[in-house]
């Protein structure tokens, strides 16, 4: 039991004085980059999707 306790203060004593967490500026700034990757790689993947919808119809619309 005592091995448990003192494994939850060490765990504890870590996250308070040894991570060091981004501030809010830094935070909101990750935010917006991942925001704006993950909206040009959606932009990305539909414009591909389309144009692969495209290429089908044609080839079905020749083939059949």
């Amino acid at each position: 039991m005592k091995k448990i306790l003192t494994y939850f203060k060490e765990s504890y004593n870590e996250l308070v004085y040894k991570v060091s967490w981004p501030t809010r500026t830094e935070l909101s700034n990750s935010a917006v980059v991942v925001l704006s990757a993950s909206l040009v790689i959606a932009a990305f993947i539909f414009v591909i999707d389309f144009g692969f919808e495209g290429l089908m119809r044609f080839v079905y619309e020749r083939i059949l």
